[in-house]
């Protein structure tokens, strides 16, 4: 994505309420570490980058059974990063298409 989609993404969604969650009184809070507890977006707890597998682009590793762990990964946990989740949805959305004409 060049700057200017990422300034646009920004613009539209940057301080609106529904880019941001922080649920402190979950059972798991907080989930990752390397964010700031008042900085924390729990908006995607379950990241919508993961079955992007290994073009997610975050911090991950696999277990010795081959699944997919992400527990080094904050990278949707930060405020600032709903504008780069939702810019990758093309790339979820031509993965689910690929998956339905095979």
């Amino acid at each position: 994505m060049n700057t200017k989609e990422t300034q646009k993404q920004q613009e539209y969604w940057h301080g609106k309420k529904f880019a941001f969650i922080n649920h402190r009184e979950c059972e798991a809070f907080p989930c990752h570490t390397g964010v700031e507890p008042d900085d924390f977006n729990c908006l995607f707890c379950y990241c919508p980058l993961y079955a992007l597998g290994e073009d997610c682009k975050g911090n991950f590793t696999y277990t010795p059974d081959g699944i997919k762990d992400c527990s080094n990964c904050n990278i949707p946990h930060h405020r600032n990063n709903y504008g780069y989740i939702i810019g990758r949805f093309s790339e979820i959305a031509e993965l689910a298409r690929k998956k339905q004409t095979n």
